[in-house]
């Protein structure tokens, strides 16, 4: 079966800014919900960028150490596709968000292995995303240990951290990802996207799959 590498950009603030990256390519829009990152939307303009994307593209709401109660009322309130739970959130309480959460994981070379294991056993889980650091940093994870180990991942795998449009081919390469989740990586400043890098990475993207299916 051919490769197709799915493409979320996250971090979006602006129904603007949504529809370009819909148009460059992008499966998944992202919007950050939790407070103290510079790409952090109030519920309003959640809605606002939620409500512009088209149909067959995936809004995720990311989240980081909220309640239960908190998230089921965003995701009601928001209507997205799904919901990223970045933090450290226990297993009950990914279970009560459930289902349709990507559970967010920091790479370490020492747990990364058991991580995988952890959630994958979590059926509320649609999906397990990799992060080089805490989130929006653009810290990388050790793509080529992480590539030995991606097996004990069940779910759909999903790499962040440290992604730009001149690295994300080797990343594709090195781990074959069933997507790639941007954010700082395609942004001119902290927080503000740039157009042209969100296209360039998602033309990155499809040249790294064209190489891979010329293999």
């Amino acid at each position: 079966m051919p490769t197709r590498t799915r493409i979320k950009i996250c971090g979006i603030r602006d129904p603007h800014t949504a529809l370009i990256a819909c148009e460059c390519g992008a499966d998944a829009i992202g919007v950050v919900l939790a407070p103290g990152s510079p790409r952090t939307v109030t519920s309003d303009e959640a809605w606002e960028v939620v409500a512009a994307v088209p149909p067959f593209v995936t809004t995720v709401g990311l989240f980081v150490n909220a309640k239960p109660e908190q998230y089921l009322e965003a995701a009601h309130d928001l209507g997205f596709d799904l919901g990223q739970l970045h933090g450290k959130e226990a297993e009950p309480v990914v279970r009560e968000c459930g289902p349709g959460i990507i559970k967010a994981i920091q790479y370490d070379s020492e747990t990364i292995e058991h991580d995988l294991f952890k959630w994958s056993r979590i059926t509320e889980v649609n999906a397990v995303l990799v992060d080089g650091g805490s989130g929006g940093t653009g810290e990388r994870a050790d793509w080529a240990h992480l590539a030995q180990v991606a097996e004990r991942c069940d779910h759909p795998l999903i790499l962040a951290g440290g992604l730009t449009p001149e690295n994300v081919g080797e990343a594709i390469r090195l781990v074959r990802p069933w997507a790639v989740d941007v954010s700082s990586g395609v942004e001119s400043e902290r927080g503000v996207k740039d157009p042209a890098l969100i296209e360039a990475f998602c033309e990155a993207v499809r040249q790294a799959d064209a190489r891979l299916n010329k293999a």
